[in-house]
Order: C-alpha cells, then sequence, then structure tokens
C-alpha cells in the first residue's frame, strides 16, 4: 500500500474533495436505505389493511422501527383527515414519501460524483505535472538509455490508469461502506437472528474473490511494461519511416508491431479475464446467499418469528447489500492494474539527474576570461571515452576540435554546458569550477548550433524564439537576416507564421539550420558552441549556412568541431582528439608542418574532394 498512498499525495488538499464527498455519500446511504426500508409500510398497507388504517390521537415515542414511521404516518394522516382517513391516501402518502426520498438520494449521489469528477481531474493534473516536470529535469545522459516511447507511455497511459485507480478507489471506500453499514442496519432492526445467519455465510464470498484477484498485479505490470514497448516502436517507426519505405522494411516493422501488439493483447485478455470473473462470482455467491436465507427465513415465517412483509422487505435490502459488496471486489481487482502503473509512473519520477546544483552555487553573471580544461576524463557507464583532455579556450578565440569519427569531439562540447559532469578533473570558467556555477546561468551565455537541428511542430517565429522568449518579432527578423533566412522564410505560405512541420519536416537541411542559427544569433551567446553544422548539408546549402556561421562568430568565444577541414583552418587554435586524447594541438600552418595525424585528415579530404566531381563526371 505503500505505492497507493503516494500516489494518494497527488490529490491534495484531499480535505477539499473528501469532506463535501463524505456528506454526500452519507446523506444518499442514509435515504437509499430509506427507500427499502419503506417496503415494509408499504406491504403492510396491502395486505394488512384493517391494522394500518387507525386511529392515532396522540404522537407515538421515538424509536428506530418501521412500526414508529407507521403509527407516525397514521398520526398525522389522521391530525390531516380525521377519522375518515382510507388505505388509498395512505398509498398516496407513502408513494410520495418514497419519491421524495429517492429524488434526494439520487441527488445526493449526482453531488458525490461530481466532486469525484473534480477530484479525478485534478489528480491527474498534478500527477502528470509532477512527472513531466521531472523528466524536464533529468539530465541529458538519461534519454540516451531510455526508450522515449517508453516515457510517453508512462506520462501519458500509465498516469491515466493511475489516477482512475486513485479516484475509483476513493469512491468506492467512501460510497460502499456506508451502504452496507446502512443495509446491515436496517437488517439488524429487522431481525437480528436472520442478519447473524447471513453473516457467517459472507466470508465465503470474500476468500472466493481474494482468490481471484491475488496475481492481477504481476499481470497488470507486464501489460504496462508491453504497452510501452509498443509504444516507443511506433515512434521508431513514424520517425523513421523514410528509411523503413526506403529500403522495404516496412513489413518488417509491421510483423514486429504486430508480435508486440499481440503479446499486449494476451496479457490484457489473462487480465481481463481474472478481473471481470470477480463481478460474476461474486454476484452468483449473492444469489446462491439469498437462496440459503430464503429457506432459513421462510421458517423463520411459518413459525411466525418474523413478519411476511419484514421478510420480503429484508430480501429485498439484502439483495442489494451484494451490489456494493461487488462493487468493492471490483475495485480490489482494479486497484492491482492502477498500482502496477503506479510502480512504473514513480520509478519514473524517482529517478534523480545526476548532473545537479550545488547547495552553494553562485550564478554567472558574466563571462570575463576562459574556459579551461584541467585533465578531465569521462565515460559513458563503462565505456572511457576521454583521457585526461587539457586546453584552454580564452575569450574571443574560435577554438576547433577535429579528428576521426568517435574520438570524443562532441562529448567535449556536451561537457561545457553540463549536460554532463566529468568524472574526474575540472572544466573553469573564469577560473572556478563549473560544478560550483548555478547550471541554467552557465547555460544562459551559450548559443548550441548541432549537426542534427532540432524544430519543434510549431511557427517559424516561435521556434527563433526559443533562444530569446521575450523577443519581439523585428528582433527575430534581425536574427534571421543574419542567419541568411529572412530571404527563404519570406517566400513560405505564411512568412514567419509558417508553421514548420513534425521535426520541421516542411524545410530542407540547409532551411532547418538556418534557422538554428538563426535562434543562436537571437540569444546573442557569450560562448558558442558549433557542432558540425554544416556536415549533412549540400554544397549550397553548406555555403549560405556557412556564411551564417562566419556572421555568428564574429567577436564571439567559440568552440567548433568541423566535420569539413576546410572550414576551420582559421581557427585561433586547433585542437587534433584522437580515442579519447589530445594528440596535437595548434594553428593550421603548424599542425601542417608537424606532419601528423592533422596532416594526414586534411590529405584524406582533398583526395576525397578531388574524387567526387571526377565520379560525377563519370556518372554523366
Amino acid at each position: 500500500m505503500k505505492t497507493y498512498f503516494r500516489l494518494l499525495w497527488f490529490a491534495r488538499p484531499l480535505e477539499k474533495y473528501a469532506v463535501p464527498y463524505f456528506f454526500y455519500v452519507l446523506l444518499h446511504a442514509v435515504f437509499n436505505t430509506f427507500n427499502f426500508v419503506m417496503l415494509i409500510p408499504i406491504l403492510n398497507t396491502l395486505f394488512n389493511a384493517d391494522e394500518v388504517v387507525q386511529q392515532v390521537t396522540t404522537a407515538p415515542h421515538f424509536e428506530l422501527s418501521t412500526v414508529y414511521l407507521e403509527k407516525l404516518l397514521n398520526y398525522y394522516l389522521f391530525r390531516l383527515y380525521g377519522a375518515n382517513y382510507d388505505v388509498m391516501q395512505i398509498l398516496m402518502v407513502l408513494s410520495a414519501i418514497v419519491v421524495a426520498s429517492v429524488m434526494l438520494s439520487n441527488l445526493f449521489r449526482y453531488l458525490a460524483q461530481r466532486t469525484m469528477e473534480g477530484l479525478r481531474i485534478h489528480t491527474l493534473k498534478r500527477l502528470r505535472n509532477a512527472v513531466f516536470g521531472n523528466v524536464m529535469r533529468l539530465h541529458a545522459g538519461f534519454f540516451s538509455n531510455e526508450r522515449k516511447g517508453d516515457i510517453i507511455s508512462k506520462i501519458t497511459s500509465d498516469v491515466q490508469v493511475v489516477q482512475f485507480c486513485i479516484t475509483n478507489t476513493l469512491q468506492v471506500a467512501f460510497r460502499e461502506p456506508f451502504l452496507i453499514v446502512g443495509y446491515v442496519f436496517a437488517l439488524l432492526k429487522i431481525s437480528l437472528e436472520l442478519t447473524v445467519f447471513t453473516v457467517l455465510i459472507l466470508p465465503v464470498s470474500a476468500l472466493v474473490i481474494g482468490f481471484i484477484v491475488k496475481t492481477l498485479r504481476r499481470s497488470a505490470r507486464e501489460a504496462q511494461d508491453s504497452l510501452g514497448e509498443m509504444v516507443s516502436l511506433v515512434d521508431e517507426a513514424v520517425g523513421g519511416i523514410k528509411i523503413l519505405k526506403g529500403y522495404n522494411a516496412t513489413r518488417y516493422i509491421t510483423e514486429k508491431f504486430f508480435a508486440k501488439n499481440d503479446l499486449y493483447s494476451r496479457i490484457s485478455k489473462s487480465m481481463a479475464n481474472r478481473q471481470q470473473l470477480a463481478s460474476p462470482a461474486s454476484e452468483f455467491l449473492g444469489v446462491s446467499a439469498v437462496a440459503i436465507i430464503l429457506i432459513y427465513g421462510g421458517g423463520m415465517v411459518l413459525n411466525d418469528k418474523i413478519a411476511a412483509s419484514d421478510f420480503i422487505t429484508y430480501l429485498a435490502i439484502f439483495s442489494q447489500v451484494t451490489r456494493p459488496a461487488r462493487s468493492l471486489a471490483d475495485s480490489f481487482s482494479t486497484i492491482h492494474q492502477g498500482l502496477a502503473a503506479g510502480d512504473r509512473v514513480l520509478e519514473l519520477m524517482d529517478t534523480r539527474p545526476e548532473v545537479v546544483d550545488e547547495p552553494d552555487a553562485v550564478a554567472l553573471t558574466e563571462f570575463k576570461k576562459d574556459i579551461e580544461f584541467s585533465h578531465v576524463t569521462f565515460s559513458y557507464e563503462d565505456r572511457d571515452v576521454l583521457h585526461d583532455i587539457s586546453f584552454t579556450i580564452r575569450k574571443g578565440e574560435t577554438v576547433a576540435l577535429v579528428g576521426p569519427s568517435g574520438g570524443g569531439k562532441s562529448t567535449i562540447s556536451d561537457l561545457i554546458p553540463r549536460f554532463y559532469d566529468v568524472q574526474s578533473g575540472q572544466i573553469r570558467i573564469d577560473g572556478v569550477d563549473i560544478r560550483h556555477y548555478d547550471v541554467e546561468s552557465v547555460r544562459e551565455h551559450m548559443g548550441i548550433v548541432a549537426q542534427d537541428t532540432v524544430l519543434f511542430n510549431d511557427t517559424i517565429e516561435n521556434n527563433i524564439r526559443l533562444g530569446k522568449l521575450d523577443a519581439t518579432l523585428p528582433e527575430i527578423e534581425r536574427a534571421a537576416r543574419i542567419a541568411n533566412a529572412h530571404s527563404f522564410i519570406m517566400e513560405t505560405e505564411k512568412g514567419y507564421r509558417t508553421n514548420v512541420g513534425d521535426r520541421g519536416m516542411k524545410l530542407s537541411g540547409g532551411q532547418r539550420q538556418r534557422l538554428s542559427i538563426a535562434r543562436a544569433v537571437l540569444r546573442n551567446p557569450d560562448i558558442l558552441i558549433l557542432d558540425e553544422a554544416t556536415s549533412a548539408l549540400d554544397t549550397e546549402s553548406e555555403k549560405l549556412v556557412q556564411e551564417a556561421l562566419s556572421n555568428l562568430l564574429k567577436g564571439r568565444t567559440s568552440l567548433v568541431i568541423a566535420h569539413r577541414l576546410s572550414t576551420i583552418q582559421h581557427a585561433d587554435k586547433i585542437v587534433v582528439i584522437d580515442r579519447g586524447r589530445i594528440v596535437e594541438t595548434g594553428t593550421h600552418h603548424e599542425l601542417m608542418a608537424l606532419e601528423g595525424v592533422y596532416r594526414k585528415l586534411i590529405e584524406m579530404q582533398q583526395i576525397d574532394d578531388a574524387e567526387a566531381p571526377a565520379a560525377a563526371a563519370g556518372e554523366q
């Protein structure tokens, strides 16, 4: 139950909903029970008219019994009609009382359900906000190890299951016990002996229901995990649809989805079979109990131990006891599914970011001098990536990182904005370890343009505005002009208000990259990080993007990771990374003179560039 009470925390302030709900269900239970109790005077009026129609000249003494209700009714009828009142008048009054009682019972049931619906929506909102908020706080490395679709499944479907579990359980826990208590109280007042006999045979039903729901929680966890895998596959398939179609792999991915869907369906069917068995089983056991009570109570009627009208009312009320009992059984069978989903949601919420601010962290208000890597070592889990990296980027310098793929260049660029923290060594900004700064204040001074441009399914204007959320449209247009993006933006259907589509798919690669540069221009950062910003572009787009980058680099401190080495030959410093180590450092001319790794890379790229036109000519 620890999981349940943790989830219940999100219903706060619970008293805002629980207190009115308590009174609504209490009044609903009172009037609902009263409706059935009124069967006794109605039956007596129909079948014992002579005894019912009698003069009551004084108000009867109060007692909790149907006899008191009859006497009180006759007293007021006698006061109203005198000695001439008859059976029809009694039936009319009794019918009016029952109608009024049913109306009040259903009114309070409606108010109770309305209150619980408010609690359900309130809980869902708080829980989903908390889960998504925690996901956004997690470090970048977390998302490298988790399936995106599984995270989406936890935030959407799992949270939905959890909140229904909480509210439905609360609803049953508050309402059904009141109804059961009201019904049992009425049964005790009608016949203590018959009620004691009834209570002795009910535990059998509870044992059967408990056996049915015992294994539901494990199946529910398997079902939620399977659904998460299926959502992950859908996300990957939709995101990579061009690759799948290009390689004629749609049948493969479809069959894979069918297999996962089949597994989820089988688990869900097995779980539903056991879950749905609870209600029919409890109903069968309830009817069996009624049959046994009918035999036992019938003997009591024949022996004049209980009136026939009382026994009929007793059976009617007992038949209603099984309904809230079935609701309790159903809630216990469904709560396991909610708790299984709750375990997955809480598991995500309990995940803590590895990159956090120190308790005494200070804000980086101004970048003044340099960024220094001092004996930095870093690894992803058990895979070493960087070894004893040391170099300095002075303010206003452009430092380029080059080297073979997989050497650790992108990892170095990720460490500066603290997407990850180093295992050993230090990265200092103006002589202070960046871990002593507030992480958001560090990122405020940075602009990042990566190879994989990230655009959101929104307008061009809003995608650029991410660089500065309070920017005006003229500021956005100025940034777009600097990034060589204004002309193509104005050619789109709605200009800056054109939607770019999912992940910017309505735009070309060069256009997406120029919007990313415009975003960085708008931020006007002190420190600029360019991670192979032109590597995936065609020659024409690369030229436009390179011009935009040149405009962006002016007067800024920059770390550039370059695929085409010709673009970084004018860098103030070039650092050559190979297998996680710095093997060479210097300017372009100094490194060429060394005749080492850098010169080899330059020569290989020159050969590739020379072969490309020849190959193109041969194809023609």
